[in-house]
Formats: structure tokens, C-alpha cells, sequence
């Protein structure tokens, strides 16, 4: 028990430590200053020179979110055209899998796009090589890349003092690309190949078991797409079973290697944010909030694991034992945990056991992460919406203290706080419509074969599903069958509103934020760095998830947890 704690905070310590530093990187990359990385610049006005992109073009938000989507809706357009022809081109796939449904390379093609990496299919079974690498890896880098991009335009729209501009998103993209994501992604494929992540282009290889039988086992170039997985915080794993799987995650090493790479960049972005402001008072308290909150999900969630649980004691087969139902014995269930917290908390959505199978509560903390969204988060996207709770916290404390309610020498005014309001709602909406539609459905349709447990826990996997494709994660309650038409479709409509529309609101209100005069500090000031805000902030967090989702987590998780 006492390795597995020490383990946690070895973790989280050197996540903190490592995200530090490169904070500091990614600001000089953004504001153009010179780094170690300035040899890649031939190489990046070559792409800008064949692009026909002016990489030093001032453009203000409306013309940053332009080339945002666009450049995404091109992206979408490729992934989709590729799924479906997978088939009928003779590049690495020498397992010779076919063509893609159109539904289901829709859902593929949304969910790699938007960051999402929900996975209605097992890669190991119906992805090729060359959609695996092409594909698939391809769009985990850029997607990734988009959420930093957009992070560092809101960054410099808070700078402003009365300009427009805030940068140019076509520049921060590419070299988010390559002087951030892919200098990481090369030093981890390279630690997780030496300590026995798979790394080859061999189809099916027969070997012989243990028990003197035979069986086909699959290989593939999956240390690459590990790397940028975990560190794009996309989550989209190699083999079905994700980082459960030995050739993903083949011990406690790499086990530790990949939960930091998933928390890495989403802390970063914090640091990021005081250095580039110059405000590390109020990054540090930001980053206090989210640890918080993070830290105490963990402990939650490892208590309920280590405790076991009730039904198999009720059971007689472990009197005493930890939870391992769904989990692996390599991990253990305290490490297991924090991954869960850790991939819900980032929108990573990468297991290394399976959620399904955790106690009731521990599903629970997994779902209020999502349901937050905003607990470090998604690169870059986790940080904008952290800032929709900060402006909506700064309207609230402003209103409680009698003043107009201002950030960063800025006044925060009507226009501000309804589409900061708007984004807020947007989430719960996303997710229990999406829930109730298919709770409706399998009530009034019996033939429907989604759920393979009833009762509360169906619920919740029908609720896990709806939340991981709003929040832009991709994990999933596995006991659901997916890989429907409807689930396609409807989760794809979901993660696309679930992506872009949080995106659009923050740099609405960055862009008004940004033309806007400098009101003077004074003594009635807010003072965002002060404890008192972090508190007004926290219950903020809590206060909108709980309101929004109570009721769900009432009918799902909790009413589990007491009839056990």
C-alpha cells in the first residue's frame, strides 16, 4: 500500500516539476523568442511557402477562428475520405482490412479531429498500418496542436491593451507542431520502445502459448502513436484494450512515463499562462485550484479501490482485497485510479484498466471530472475552459463585493458573462440531452442490444458515453455497444458542438476583452491571486457541476453505491 501511495505522488511531483520549465518553453515559442528549436525554421517557411501562409500576418479573433476551423474542417475531410477507401489501396496493411463503414469512419473521423479519440472500433482488428500511422496519428498531433494554438491566442488577446490583434493561428499551429509536440513525442517513443512498447511493421505473427497452443498475435508501430496519444492528451489507443495492453504499457516504468506525459503539456499551459502575462501569483493560484480539486478526486477514487468492492464481498471471494476486478496486476489499483483521474481530469481519455469494472464511486469521480472539463484539461482547450469558470467566478465576486467586476485591469460586462454563460450551459446540454434521447430509446425498444448490464450501471454507461464524446475525452463505460449507427452519429454531432463551440465562446470574449481600455487598479479592486477568489472560484466549479449533474449522477453512480 505504501509503494503504491509513494508511486502517486512520485507521479504528480514530477509532473509539477517537468511542466514548469516547460511553460516557460512554450511562451518563448509562442512570443517568438529564440529557443533550441530555432533550426527547424527552414523546414517551417518551407510548409508556410507551399501553404501560400503569411506566418507573420497580424489577424484579430474573427480571423483566427476562420483559419482554426477551416483548417479542421480540411483535416475532417482527408481523415473521412481515407477510412473509407482503407480498403482499396495496397499501403501497409498487411493484415488486409477493408473498407470503413461510413458511419462509423464519420465518428473515427470527428473524434480524431476534435481531439477525442473515442474509439467504436479496435484497432488491432480493423485499422491498418497506414491508418494508424497516417491517419490517426497524424490528426493527434494536429488537433493537439489546435488546442495549444488556440490557448496562446487567448494568452495574447489578455495582454492587449486596446488592439485586436492576437497573433497569428496558422503560425502558433506549425510550430506547436514542431518545436513543441514533436521533440516530446521522438524522447517518449524512444523511452517506451526501449522498456517494450511494440514498434514494428509485421502483420500477424502465430506464436505458441504457454499451454503448447497456437494463436495469431498483433503487432504494429503503436510507440509512436503512444507517445503522441498521451502527450496530445488525445487518448486513441494502438490495440483495443488501450495502455491496459502489454505492447502499449508494458510495465510499472512505462506505466509512470506515460500517466506524466498525460498531465505534462495540460499543466504547462498553467505556468504558461503567469509567464506570459507576467502574473505567476495568479497561474499559481490557478494551478492550486485544479490540484485541489485533482488531489482530492484521487484520493476518493484510490480509498474506493483499495477497500474493494461490496458486491464481491457480499460474495465471500475477497474478504479483504483491493478492487482488480478490470484492472492489471502490473498497475495495481492505486495507480490505476490515479490514471483514471488523471485521463478524465485531461480529457486524455486513455485507460490503463477498465473503467466499467471500478467501483461505483470511482465511476462517479471519473464522471465529475468530465463534468468539470476543465481540471488542467485538454492541451490548451482545458485552460480556455478553465477561464469561462474564472470570468463567470470574477462576475459572481464582483457582484458579492458591490463592483463592477473586472479581470486583469479589464471590466467584465454583459456581453461577456451571457456568452460565457452560454458556454457554461452548453456542456450540461450536450450531455443529457445526448442521455436522454438514448435512455428513451432503449425504454421504448427492446430489440436494441447497447447495454450489456441494466439497471443503474447501464444507465451510467449510457451517461459515460454521452459525457466523454461532450468533453472531448474518449474514454468509455465498456460495457456499452457502441459501434452502432446512432451511437456514430449521434456522438459525432456531439463531440463536434462539444469541441468548437467552447473554443468560439472564450475567444469571443478575449476579443472583446482585448480592444477594451485598461480600467486603474485600486484599493476596491478584485485581486484574482488572493485565496478569497480561489475559494469563490472553486465553489463556482463545483456549484455549476453539481447543479447541472446531480440528478444524473443520482440515477447512475450513487444509486449503485447504495444498493450495494
Amino acid at each position: 500500500m505504501n509503494t503504491e501511495l509513494i508511486g502517486i505522488i512520485l507521479i504528480f511531483l514530477l509532473s509539477a516539476l517537468l511542466a514548469w520549465p516547460l511553460g516557460k518553453y512554450m511562451v518563448n515559442v509562442f512570443k517568438g523568442e529564440k529557443v533550441w528549436t530555432d533550426f527547424l525554421s527552414p523546414f517551417e517557411r518551407f510548409i508556410f511557402k507551399m501553404a501560400g501562409v503569411n506566418p507573420d500576418k497580424e489577424m484579430d479573433w474573427k480571423q483566427n477562428l476562420k483559419a482554426l476551423l477551416g483548417i479542421n474542417m480540411l483535416f475532417f475531410v482527408i481523415a473521412i475520405i481515407l477510412l473509407m477507401i482503407q480498403g482499396s489501396h495496397p499501403f501497409w496493411n498487411p493484415n488486409g482490412f477493408g473498407n470503413w463503414d461510413p458511419t462509423l469512419a464519420f465518428n473515427t473521423a470527428v473524434s480524431f479531429t476534435t481531439n477525442t479519440n473515442l474509439q467504436h472500433y479496435s484497432g488491432e482488428s480493423g485499422a491498418s498500418y497506414f491508418t494508424q500511422l497516417i491517419v490517426f496519428c497524424w490528426l493527434q498531433f494536429v488537433s493537439a496542436a489546435t488546442g495549444i494554438a488556440a490557448c496562446a491566442l487567448l494568452f495574447k488577446g489578455l495582454l492587449n491593451k486596446q488592439s485586436s490583434n492576437l497573433g497569428n493561428f496558422y503560425n502558433l499551429f506549425l510550430k506547436t507542431c514542431t518545436r513543441v509536440l514533436l521533440p516530446l513525442a521522438i524522447v517518449l517513443s524512444l523511452a517506451l520502445s526501449f522498456n517494450g512498447t511494440v514498434s514494428n511493421f509485421e502483420g500477424l505473427q502465430q506464436v505458441t502459448t504457454l499451454e503448447g497452443d497456437t494463436q495469431l498475435v498483433a503487432g504494429g508501430p503503436a510507440a509512436p502513436m503512444v507517445s503522441i496519444k498521451q502527450l496530445g492528451t488525445n487518448g486513441g489507443g494502438f490495440f483495443g484494450p488501450n495502455s491496459t495492453h502489454p505492447f502499449e504499457n508494458p510495465n510499472y516504468f512505462t506505466n509512470i512515463l506515460e500517466n506524466i506525459a498525460i498531465l505534462l503539456i495540460p499543466m504547462a499551459l498553467v505556468f504558461a499562462f503567469g509567464f506570459y502575462l507576467k502574473r505567476k501569483k495568479i497561474a499559481g493560484l490557478f494551478f492550486g485550484v485544479m490540484s485541489l480539486l485533482f488531489v482530492s478526486f484521487v484520493a476518493i477514487s484510490v480509498y474506493q479501490e483499495m477497500n474493494g468492492n461490496p458486491a464481491i464481498h457480499q460474495m465471500g471471494i475477497a474478504n479483504a482485497e483491493a478492487n482488480l476486478e478490470g484492472k492489471e496486476v502490473r498497475f495495481g489499483p492505486a495507480a490505476s485510479s490515479l490514471w483514471g483521474v488523471s485521463t478524465t481530469a485531461t480529457s486524455n481519455g486513455s485507460v490503463n484498466s477498465m473503467h466499467d469494472s471500478h467501483t461505483a464511486i470511482s465511476g462517479g469521480i471519473f464522471l465529475l471530472d468530465m463534468f468539470i472539463n476543465a481540471v488542467y484539461g485538454g492541451v490548451g482547450v482545458g485552460f480556455i475552459n478553465f477561464f469561462v469558470f474564472v470570468i463567470i467566478a470574477v462576475f459572481i465576486a464582483g457582484q458579492m463585493i458591490g463592483r463592477t467586476p473586472d479581470f486583469l485591469g479589464k471590466k467584465i460586462e454583459a456581453k461577456e458573462i451571457k456568452i460565457a454563460a452560454i458556454v457554461a450551459i452548453l456542456h450540461p446540454l450536450l450531455i443529457l440531452a445526448g442521455t436522454g434521447l438514448t435512455s428513451y430509446l432503449i425504454v421504448q425498444n427492446a430489440d436494441l442490444a447497447w447495454l450489456n448490464n441494466p439497471s443503474f450501471h447501464g444507465f451510467s454507461e449510457m451517461l459515460y458515453e454521452n459525457t466523454s464524446a461532450a468533453a472531448n475525452n474518449g474514454s468509455g463505460f465498456e460495457g456499452l455497444g457502441d459501434n452502432t449507427s446512432l451511437w456514430n452519429i449521434l456522438t459525432g454531432i456531439i463531440m463536434l458542438l462539444g469541441r468548437f463551440l467552447p473554443i468560439i465562446g472564450p475567444l469571443a470574449i478575449v476579443g472583446a476583452l482585448a480592444v477594451k481600455k485598461p480600467v486603474p487598479t485600486t484599493a476596491g479592486s478584485l485581486k484574482a491571486e488572493s485565496p478569497a477568489f480561489g475559494a469563490v472560484l472553486i465553489s463556482v466549479i463545483l456549484i455549476i457541476a453539481a447543479l447541472a449533474f446531480f440528478p444524473a449522477l443520482a440515477l447512475g453512480p450513487l444509486a449503485e453505491y447504495f444498493t450495494l
